[in-house]
This record gives C-alpha cells, sequence and structure tokens, in this order.
C-alpha cells in the first residue's frame, strides 16, 4: 500500500475511535434538578403486570466498552422493576450479524437473577442487524412472554447503524401493541432512533451511556399509565429542552502534492499531482425536549442558615456546608453553647518548632472559639497557658468571664520559642495549670485539657500523658496530620484528637471541639441490644500479668451493659496455644455470671493466631446456632499485643460483611500496620500505650460499642438457617428456603420424603427478640 494511503487509513481509524469533546445528550438544566432527576430514577418503582425485553446491539460498531455501559442501563432499569412471575418479567436478546436470545422471560423470577445473568454477557461482535432481530420478534414474538395479554416494552439499545432498512419492521411490532423504546449508545444516529421508538418520540428516544437519567425518561414515559409510580404525589414528569448530538468524520480536501505513479509503457516513473484529503470530526446538534420527572428536594425549603450551602442527598435528605464557626451544626445553627458545667485550659505550643505564625494562628482559634461559644449565662470556665521549655500559664482558668476581656487579654501573650517539651508541659498542667480548683469529686468541674501542638514533642509524652489522666484531667489534641500519632498517643484515642488539612480548616473544627467538650458517655447503651463478644490474646507474647489486666479491663467493660436474653448478650473467646470459647452469648443470662465467668478465663500461652480465633468466632460462636439473635448489632473486640495478627485482616473483613463489627485494641509496642489491616476502618482501632492504661480507654470502647448498637442491621446476616438453607427477608421477618432433607424455621430438622415439600421453613420474625434455634 502506497504511503500516504496507509496515512489515509491510519487517520480514519483513529479519528472513528476518539471520543466526542462534548456530551452527546446535555439536559440544559441546573446542577440541583440533575440531582432530582437522578434520585427519582431511584426511588420509581415498576410493579403492574408487563414483559420487558432488552434487545441489546452487540455489533462491532458499537464495541465491547458500550455494550458493558448498555448492560450497565438495563441493571439500572432492573432496579426499579418488581421482577416476579405475576408482575414483571424479562428477558434479552443480543443482535449483530444474528439475533441471539440471551434468555427469555420466563427465565428468572427475582431481580437479582436477571441483573446476575445481564452482568454475565458476552459481546459478540459482528455487522449491525438490527432489521433481523426485528423480523425475529415479528416471527417468534416475545420468547417466554405472555402474549398481548399483558403490555409489551421493547427496549432497544443501538448506535442505529443499522446495516438495512429498519422503520417499515419497527411500525409493524407497534402495530401489534408493543411499546419500543430506543436507547443510544456509543455515538449514535438520532433519526434511526428516532424511526425505531414509538410515539411521542421524544419520550420513548433516551441515552444508555447516562443510566440514571435514561432510565427516569423510560419510567417518565410509563409513569402516565398504571404500570409505573411516582415516589411521591408531589413529583411530576415536566419538559425539559435537550440537546443531542450525532459525530460524524468528514472527509475534507486540502489541495496537491507531487506523487510519483508508474508508467504503463516501459519502467518510467513519471510525476503528478495528487489530491490531498484530512479528516475532522464533526458535531450535528439535534434540539429535542426531554420528558424527566423530578420530585420536591429537601433544599427546595432553603434549611441552612448563616450562609450555609444545602446539599441534597436523596428525596428527604440533606446535609449543610456551613462557614468555619458552624461546621458540623445541623443547619448551621447561629449560636455554639458550653452549657455544661467544664473547665477548659488550652496549651498552646509555642515552641521554636511551632513557628510563630503557627502559635499566631493556634490563638486566633481560641479567641474565636470563645467568641462563638461562651456567653454571659455559660457554665464553662476557660484558662490559657503556653509551652516551649517552660510552661506559663497566661490566663488562669476562670479569670474572665467577660467574652472581650478574655480575648483582649489573648492577643498580648508573647510568642517564646525554645525546645518543644510537651511531655514536660503535660506534667507541669497536671500540677498547677488548674490552681486550686475547689470541690473533689462529684462536686468539681470537669477539667479539660486542650492541646494544640505544632510539632512534635522532643521529650516522652506517653508518661506524662499517664500522670495527667491520673489526676483526673481529659485530654484533647488538635493538630496537622504531621502530629496525628503523638496526639493519639498521648489523649489515648483517635476520637479525642481533631485534624486539619490546612490553617483555615483548624477554624472548621470549633463545633467539633463544643461537642467533644460537653459530651459525657453514658453508661453501657441503656436499652439498645447487642451480641458482644471480647476476644482477649492469651499468648505467651502477652503473659499472665497482662493477661489478668486485660480481665479486670473487659469486667470493667461489661459492669457498663444491661446484661440478659433481650437487651446485651456477652460471650468471651481466648487465644494462645489453641482457640477456646470460655462462655458463649447464650450461656450466662445475668451481669453478674459474666463476670463471675470472665475472672475463671484461662491463660493459654504458646503461639497465639488472632487470624484463627476470628474464623473460631465467625464459624462457632457469632452464630444463631450459639444464641446470636437475628436482627440485632454485633461486635467483636479484640485485645491483643499484636503479635500473631498478621494472618487477621481477612477473618476480620469476613466477620464484617456477615455483618459483624471489629475494634482492634492493640496494647504496647504493638505491630501497628497488622492491627490496621485487622481494624479496617481508622475508627475500628484503639492503640494504649501500656496495660496499665487501659481503663483509660474504657469511654472510648464504650463509645464506639454504642455507635455499633445504633447501625442498621439485616436479619439475614449472619444467616439463621442451617445446612446450607436460604435466608430470605420478608418485611420485618425472614424465611429460611432448605435444600433437600432438611425443614424445619431454620433447616435444622431433617425430613422423611413424604414430608419434603415441607422443608421450606417459614418463620415471622420481630427483629432484636429472636431466639436461635438452639433455644434457652
Amino acid at each position: 500500500m502506497p504511503s500516504f494511503l496507509l496515512l489515509e487509513a491510519v487517520c480514519i481509524f483513529l479519528f472513528s475511535r476518539a471520543p466526542p469533546s462534548l456530551p452527546l445528550q446535555e439536559v440544559h438544566v441546573n446542577r440541583e434538578t440533575i440531582g432530582k432527576i437522578s434520585a427519582a430514577s431511584k426511588m420509581m418503582r415498576c410493579s403492574a403486570a408487563m414483559d420487558v425485553l432488552f434487545l441489546l446491539d452487540g455489533s462491532y460498531s458499537v464495541g465491547k466498552g458500550s455494550f458493558e455501559r448498555s448492560k450497565h442501563f438495563a441493571i439500572t432499569v432492573c432496579d426499579t422493576l418488581d421482577i416476579k412471575p405475576e408482575t414483571v418479567r424479562v428477558g434479552a436478546l443480543q443482535f449483530s450479524s444474528v439475533p441471539y436470545l440471551e434468555f427469555p422471560l420466563d427465565s428468572f423470577s427475582t431481580c437479582q437473577e436477571v441483573k446476575a445473568k445481564i452482568k454475565r454477557l458476552v459481546f459478540k461482535g459482528g455487522s449491525t442487524e438490527t432489521g433481523s432481530a426485528l423480523k425475529y420478534l415479528l416471527h417468534e414474538g416475545f420468547p417466554g412472554g405472555r402474549n398481548a395479554s399483558v403490555p409489551q416494552i421493547l427496549i432497544v439499545v443501538t448506535d442505529g447503524k443499522s446495516q438495512g432498512h429498519v422503520a417499515l419492521l419497527a411500525k409493524q411490532l407497534k402495530e401489534r401493541g408493543i411499546t419500543l423504546f430506543a436507547v443510544g449508545v456509543h455515538f449514535p444516529r438520532w433519526e434511526e432512533l428516532q424511526a425505531l421508538a414509538s410515539e411521542p418520540t421524544e419520550q420513548h428516544v433516551l441515552f444508555a451511556e447516562q443510566a440514571e437519567d435514561a432510565a427516569n425518561g423510560l419510567f417518565s414515559a410509563l409513569s402516565g399509565s398504571a404500570i409505573c409510580t411516582t415516589p411521591s404525589p408531589d413529583c411530576k414528569v415536566e419538559p425539559l429542552p435537550c440537546t443531542r448530538r450525532t459525530l460524524e468524520t468528514i472527509r475534507e480536501h486540502e489541495g496537491s502534492a507531487p506523487c510519483w505513479r508508474g508508467s504503463p509503457s516501459g519502467n518510467a516513473v513519471l510525476a503528478a499531482l495528487c489530491p490531498v484529503h484530512s479528516w475532522r470530526r464533526v458535531f450535528h446538534t439535534h434540539p429535542a425536549t426531554c420528558h424527566r420527572t423530578t420530585c420536591p428536594g429537601p433544599c427546595d425549603s432553603q434549611p441552612c442558615g448563616n450562609g450555609g450551602t444545602c446539599v441534597s442527598e436523596g428525596l428527604d435528605k440533606y446535609h449543610c456546608i456551613c462557614p468555619p464557626a458552624f461546621g458540623g451544626e445541623a443547619r448551621c445553627a447561629p449560636k455554639l453553647s458550653l452549657e455544661c458545667r467544664i473547665d477548659v485550659l488550652f496549651l498552646l505550643d509555642s515552641s521554636a518548632g511551632a513557628t510563630p505564625e503557627g502559635f499566631l494562628r493556634a490563638k486566633a482559634f481560641v479567641k474565636r472559639f470563645v467568641q462563638a461559644v461562651l456567653s454571659e449565662d455559660s457554665r464553662a470556665r476557660v484558662g490559657v497557658a503556653r509551652f516551649g521549655r517552660e510552661l506559663v500559664v497566661a490566663v488562669p482558668v476562670g479569670e474572665y468571664q467577660d467574652v472581650p476581656a478574655l480575648v483582649r487579654s489573648l492577643d498580648s501573650i508573647p510568642f517564646s520559642g525554645g525546645p518543644t517539651l510537651t511531655g514536660h508541659a503535660l506534667r507541669q498542667v497536671a500540677e498547677r495549670g488548674f490552681g486550686s480548683t475547689a470541690g473533689t469529686g462529684q462536686d468539681r468541674p470537669r477539667r479539660v485539657v486542650v492541646l494544640l501542638a505544632g510539632a512534635r514533642s522532643q521529650d516522652e509524652v506517653a508518661g506524662a500523658a499517664r500522670y495527667a489522666k491520673s489526676r483526673e484531667l481529659l485530654l484533647l489534641g488538635v493538630g496537622s496530620e504531621a502530629v496525628r500519632a503523638e496526639l493519639e498517643l498521648l489523649t489515648g484515642s483517635p476520637k479525642h484528637v481533631l485534624v486539619h488539612t490546612d490553617p483555615q480548616d483548624l477554624f472548621g473544627q470549633i463545633p467539633t471541639l463544643q461537642r467533644k467538650l460537653c459530651s459525657r458517655q453514658q453508661p453501657g447503651c441503656q436499652a439498645r441490644s447487642l451480641d458482644l463478644v471480647f476476644m482477649l490474646d492469651a499468648s505467651a507474647s502477652v503473659g499472665p500479668e497482662h493477661f489478668a489486666q486485660m480481665q479486670s479491663f473487659v469486667r470493667s467493660c461489661a459492669l457498663q451493659f444491661d446484661v440478659n436474653p433481650d437487651v446485651t448478650q456477652i460471650g468471651l473467646v481466648v487465644y494462645g496455644s489453641r482457640v477456646q470459647t470460655v462462655f458463649g452469648l447464650d450461656t450466662h443470662l445475668t451481669r453478674a455470671a459474666v463476670l463471675r465467668a470472665m475472672s475463671q478465663a484461662p491463660y493459654l500461652g504458646g503461639v497465639g493466631s488472632a487470624g484463627t480465633a476470628l474464623l473460631h468466632i465467625y464459624d462457632r460462636v457469632m452464630t444463631v446456632q450459639k444464641g446470636a439473635r437475628p436482627g440485632v448489632p454485633k461486635a467483636v473486640v479484640v485485645l491483643t499485643g499484636g503479635m500473631g495478627a498478621e494472618d487477621a485482616a481477612i477473618p476480620a473483613q469476613k466477620l464484617r460483611t456477615n455483618g459483624v463489627s471489629v475494634l482492634a485494641v492493640g496494647v504496647g509496642p504493638v505491630l501497628r500496620e497488622a492491627l490496621r489491616r485487622l481494624a479496617g476502618p481508622r475508627d475500628s482501632l484503639l492503640h494504649v500505650a501500656a496495660y496499665g492504661d487501659l481503663r483509660y480507654h474504657q469511654d472510648a470502647l464504650i463509645e464506639w460499642l454504642c455507635r455499633e448498637a445504633k447501625r442498621p442491621v439485616s436479619l439475614c446476616k449472619p444467616s439463621p438457617c442451617m445446612n446450607e438453607g436460604s435466608c430470605v427477608l420478608q418485611r420485618g421477618s425472614y424465611r429460611c428456603e432448605c435444600r433437600g432433607g432438611w425443614g424445619g424455621p431454620h433447616c435444622e430438622s431433617r425430613v422423611l420424603r413424604g414430608d419434603a415439600p415441607k422443608a421450606r421453613g417459614s418463620r415471622q420474625v420481630p427483629a432484636g427478640r429472636q431466639r436461635g434455634p438452639a433455644g434457652r
């Protein structure tokens, strides 16, 4: 092939595969309306009897990538169809050179089965013989369908580049009462799609690569009948202006260039002028009207005050993006307050590592905080200290009740420089930071130190933090990502650390700090149900003395819960040279019995494997057969010295997938990375410096457990069905579909051959009150 012809072919190939520079369909509405269209498409339901057949273009002109997006569109549509044998049936046919039936309408009876089959469809390739596929349907009808006894919906997903004429064939299908949607994919030819679609064509022509928008358009067209319904009576179908584009590659003559050709006579080569062409992508614009369903949004009433921006999260939820002083407050509330009785000492890093600029930002943070939260009737008292080499209490706690005077006093605090001796400062704060605060025990206000760290400490902080906590001081830390690890170490919990990413983000932490200052952890989780298993490292790496401290800690935690069969159940597993269930969830029915059994837990020694212990809990402890209650939140708390945790990440994830929360409590110089993998999300890990410090972390542990107790749960996780039975959710209950040879509510009983039809047990189970098949 001559070189210029080869170049021409390459250009055609490249331009044919180039993505468009503009969207091929654009609805001309604002971002908020686009969000409403997306939300409505997820909420609409089609539950009347109808047959829906997808006709998917699998030709080379569509390509494998767009074929996958066609499948995604089909799956999006199925999510809103009530697929059952007596209501909506779904089938699929792929066409290219020849039509190929992927599955008939009567193949599957659930949405999950249909979606799984669509996901497995394989792109076939070939020419675009749309007409052959339409002829197939004219001769064979809807495969597996109910003929004309129910509405028939044909959804053709194609690029509209058929090798033959399709308008007459489509007209014959529509004359039989079939509603035909033409859905464009890849770079569609809209004229052919309009020839395919039912009338009015503007409501039956869609674009598959914007799946949620296309699904909304499809359901909007059907909502005029009783087939599909909108989420609420306030929702409406409205015509919106939109633009559709077709991408064409145009060959243009650009002039001539010398070329050489052989002579017919002899071997002479003659010079001549040959034409030179170029190729250009051109978008042809088609103005149109797109009919979409929109519903009233939660932001329509402008619920966010003080300049806050409302962001919709579906049809009934929203969140506010608030100005810094109000960030995190519901609806950007106009005023924060410290209504609790509390003494707060702000400890500002004034060392050379913090820099003068960082020190000024810390002072500005304190000033904005007191202006936002203090009032004349506030019960809180505030003081400020700075440190470098030595601690200086610049504003004693409670000296100023007048906010303007307090702010003026902050302006006069100078920067000192020097080394960053955070540990030394904490010891001095514990001894003299709060002066001679009146009252003791319950009569004394809660005392909190808020450390604004600017640099890593140059001295030891863990021991100093323990000393401060022993003086009943609560430590909170505020700093950048660079000092996060040190702040977590000295405060004892990630929950007590506020991290900012930039100077402006620092001021956005004010509402969060206000909540932490006035929040007090209530004992236990009140009357919330919880299945809780403690898993203790009893290996030689921990030792008998430290194991005893673990026992004491879990007994102290158990005191916070109302142990009985209807509220909290507690189990205990230890691991070392082996894994042992000390007692299961349904073994002890009272708190006193649990506490006695915890004291008798054995120390095992040997080499422990946290992963093996978690699998033991998955298979033999956190199961309905062993007392776990369907519909009740479940949690496992792992206490470990870190050795043997390397294999625990996958078993822990297996538990989480099965609806069980996992918290890792690592003590001492643990293998932090292994524990991170075990813990999963960041808020599922507590790091404790020493076994003697476990008591300082009880509040954080109880807070985590109570939060997990509020999470929504599934009655089918863990599955209550034995012997490979399948759990099926119903309204507020579940039923077990048993395999052959098993029966009973939980597939727990062998059945005789004559009783086989009764093998599918069903049981109505109100959440939170169930007992397992083992019973009590």
